[in-house]
Parts: C-alpha cells; structure tokens; sequence
C-alpha cells in the first residue's frame, strides 16, 4: 500500500487534522502510532462505533493502534464515580470494546491496550504533572477542558488537571497522533502549545465529528433517548429509533444519517451495498455502494426517513448480535450490573441527612417585581422578586451584560431559595435566579418557568418528587455544588438533571430554555 492510500484511510470521514504536513512526512518513511482513548464513565453505546470504525481504518493502513482506558481521567471528571466503581467500570469498557470490535472484524491482536493508572502514577508521570502545573495557566486549562470537563463557576483542581494529563499521555504512550471526537480540539491545541514547553514533540492530531444523538444533538450517555446501548435487545432498538428525529430532507443534523456515513458505509467491503427496504408501492428496495448517493437521494427526499431507519435498524440489531452473544456469558452479565447498578429513586431525606438529592433544593417559580442597577456594582442588578411568601424576597444577580434591565422587570424567573443568605457588594441575597450559561464565549440566560406556573410554585425534579427541601443549604456540606455539576439544558432546550426534567410541581410541566442547548444551569 503506498503512503497515500494509507493517509487515505487514515483521514477519511474526519473533520479536521492538525499536524497534515507531519502525517505525511512520517508516513511516507514509517507505520504512524495512535492512541485513542476513552474515560471509563457511561456505559458504551453505538456511538462507539465511530471511533472503532476508525481504528478498523487505522489498521488496515498499517498503524499501530494504542486504545486507553482512561481510569484516572474518569475519577477527576468530578468525581463521578468512586475507585471501586471505577474498576469494574473500566472491566466493563475493555470487554465492551473487545466485543465491539469482534463484531466489526477487527483482529485484536494488533491492538495494544492500556489502562490509565498502569503508567500515570509512576514518578516520572507525577512530577511531569507537576512540572505541567507550573507552565500552564488557569484560563487555559479551563478553557482546554471546556467541551470534555463539566463547567462550574468555581472548578474543583481535578478538572483543570483532566486536560493537562491528556496531554502528557501523548509522549508517555509513545504515539504520533492522538484520534479523538472535535469536542477535544480545545484539549488538543494546549497539548500542541504546552508539550513543546515540556521539550516533549507536538503530536498530530485526527478528529472525528460529533455523530448526531438520535433525539438530535450529541448522542450522549446520559441522555436515554439519545443512544442505543450496546446490549438492548431488537425491540428497543426499534422504539428507539421510532422516536429518532430524521426530518425529510435534512442532511445535517440527523443521526440515523450521521450513523450510516460513518458506520455502515465505513465498515462495508468492496463490492457491499446498503439496502434500503421498502415496500413495492415506495419503488422497492433500492441499493448504495457510496454514502453521497444515499445522501443526495434522502436530501430530495427520495428515500423516506421511516424506510431509512428500518435499514438502519436491521444493521444496528446485525453489530450488536455477536456483542449480546459474548455478553450472555454469565461472568460479564454479573460484571455489568455491578459496574451500572439501576438508579435507586431516593423517596425521602431520611434516608441520609448528608446525600445531595435533588428534593433538598427549594427551587420555585418567581416573578422579578421591581429591579434596580446595584449602587457599588455595574454587573449586578437588585431585584425584589415575588415568591408566593406574601414579602418579596431581595436577590441579587449578575444579569447586567446580558439581560437588559426593561427585560427583567416583570420576568417570570426560576429560583433557588433556599442557599445561605450572602451579602453581595453589601446587599444581602437570599437566593439566586437560575440561568442557562457558558463561559467560552459567555453567555448567560435566565431559565423560563413552566407554562401556566405561579409565584411560589415549587419546581421538582422528575423521580425525586417526594420528600422535603432543607430550610437552607448548609454551605459546609457543599449539597448546591454537588447536584449543580448535574444540572443543565439538553438538546431540546428542557432543563434537566442527569437526564430528568425539572417540572412544576403542580402540573408537571416543564422549565426550558428559550436557545441555550447543552449548558450548564448556574
């Protein structure tokens, strides 16, 4: 195979190379080196065969594959799990992802596996930690993990450090290129500026795309409807893939499309064709050897998107066939339970008075009433806002520069009511208005409450109900900071809390966004 064939299937279906001209160098003289890797949180979906679909193109063009399973990585993500979990989680993500790639025909002895913590506790990666920390600034490695690392106003130090050690996997996996989703593009621009700075070489750096969610947006593991997971039986793939946005004619944001360019059609053989059935009177089946064809066909809306996704079902429930074969062994059916026991619902606080569950907040409907600019600070306004108590309550919010002040008064707003009272510039809040916001480029906007609601209509979180708020939210126990992280908007602008919509109490409709997908709720 001669070096531009190879930088063919190397390159093929990515969005973005940094490093071409190296690529090229080095594959006209030698085999390239990859890692690709993954932190060892949410159980593994479909999704996960973009990336394999691309090691399966690595190999055939003679690289040589490193595949990382990010243990260490997952545990500074916030802490989402704790070390033991974090071990048979990462048992899981080796089995899944073996299984994954038996099903796709990818030889595993050509792989090398490594898991985080086998190397990055050594001494010589500790002090390179160190020696990271004392080049590097704050404001770069929050922004690196800004796609990657939950965003809070105020970051643990384990997040900053997520990029950071990223980076340093780099030279101690001994690659020349890192593969990894574009959402890691920020991660990898500071590695190629830092390393450098380390005398360890800048890498290449191979990006795939973001594969739409089935619900649109990223498919996430979080988000249910989102993903198929990797041992759901046929029948819920089909109801998964019925509620699937596949809008007729549209090309780009549509992940039973995005799911054929990258898996299907990336994984066919030569002289292989996707079949699309449908019945005699819709023209019959109708065969593809190129991804284009079938694109330009579904773009004039010749191909309709129920016939679409039945194709794409038969093909999906064919790659998970030989997973849920292996994972029928009874050892691994143990290990999966283990490593992603079922949510247990906390129905009251008694369980534990020190669990952060969401029916400790006091979150309700509030409507602003009077709104001021505050006399010492020109990005706060003091609002008096009416919360069903009889008095309004004064609160203090940092709207100034991205709300103006004609918008604020009489707004419905959503409401934290019961953090500790805290002066701001020598006003006293007692609360704080919930906003949809992100930080690169910052923006901020109030979250809208649900429709129909009334001051002082408390807001829940779906499944956690029942049970009383805390009168206030003891600050040394940290109970806002830890359910926060979890908090955000999803793709269809709801606001939710690991994936449970935030409902009014009353009528169980929801509180949304009016534009801000994907942002942390602040």
């Amino acid at each position: 195979m001669s070096w531009e064939e190879k930088k063919y299937l190397v390159t093929r279906n990515l969005q973005e190379v940094l490093g071409d001209e190296k690529l090229t160098e080095i594959l006209k003289q030698r085999d390239l080196k990859i890692y690709w890797g993954t932190a060892t949180t949410g159980r593994p979906h479909v999704a996960y065969f973009v990336p394999m679909s691309k090691i399966a193109d690595f190999l055939k063009a003679g690289c040589e594959v490193t595949i990382l399973f990010a243990d260490l990585h997952a545990y500074l993500d916030n802490m989402k799990a704790p070390w033991e979990l974090l071990a048979l989680r990462t048992q899981y993500y080796e089995s899944a992802i073996k299984a994954m790639l038996t099903s796709i025909g990818v030889p595993l002895e050509k792989l090398k596996f490594v898991r985080g913590t086998e190397y990055q506790l050594s001494k010589e990666y500790t002090l390179d930690v160190y020696r990271m920390s004392s080049v590097i600034t704050e404001h770069d490695a929050k922004k690196a993990g800004a796609e990657v690392v939950k965003q809070v106003d105020h970051p643990l130090l384990s997040g900053l450090l997520y990029p950071c050690l990223q980076a340093l996997d780099e030279e101690y996996l001994k690659v020349d290129a890192q593969f990894g989703g574009v959402d890691q593009r920020k991660i990898f621009t500071m590695s190629e500026k830092y390393l450098p700075q380390l005398n360890y070489a800048k890498r290449i750096h191979l990006m795939n795309p973001m594969v739409p969610g089935l619900t649109g947006g990223k498919m996430s593991a979080s988000e249910e409807d989102s993903k198929i997971d990797l041992l759901d039986n046929p029948s819920n793939v089909k109801k998964k893939l019925k509620k699937a946005f596949c809008e007729p004619g549209n090309i780009t944001d549509n992940g039973v499309l995005s799911f054929t360019k990258h898996v299907i059609f990336s994984l066919m053989k030569e002289g292989e064709t996707f079949k699309i059935i449908r019945a005699d009177d819709h023209g019959g089946n109708v065969e593809f050897t190129k991804f284009e064809d079938l694109e330009n066909a579904f773009a004039k809306e010749e191909i309709h998107p129920g016939d679409l996704k039945a194709s794409v079902e038969q093909a999906i429930n064919k790659l998970l066939a030989p997973i849920q074969e292996i994972f029928k062994d009874p050892k691994l059916q143990e290990l999966a339970k283990k490593a992603y026991p079922l949510p247990s619902k906390v129905k009251s606080n008694a369980a534990s008075s020190d669990e952060a569950v969401p029916s400790r907040l006091d979150i309700r409907v509030g409507k602003i009433i009077e709104v001021s600019r505050h006399p010492d600070a020109d990005s706060l306004y003091v609002e008096k806002i009416d919360l069903g108590e009889g008095e309004p309550r004064t609160i203090v919010s940092g709207l100034v520069n991205f709300v103006p002040i004609e918008e604020m008064q009489n707004r419905d707003v959503v409401v934290l009511c019961n953090l500790k009272a805290a002066k701001m510039r020598g006003i006293e809040s007692k609360g704080m208005v919930l906003c949809a916001s992100i930080d690169d480029p910052k923006q901020v906007e109030p979250l809208l409450p649900p429709k129909d609601s009334q001051p002082g209509e408390r807001i829940v979180i779906e499944g956690y109900e029942t049970g009383d708020p805390d009168e206030v939210l003891n600050p040394k126990k940290k109970v806002w900071e830890k359910l926060q992280v979890d908090l955000k908007t999803n793709d269809v602008l709801f606001a939710v809390w690991q994936s449970n919509k935030l409902v009014s109490k009353v009528t169980g409709n929801p509180v949304v966004t009016k534009s801000m997908k994907n942002a942390p709720i602040k």
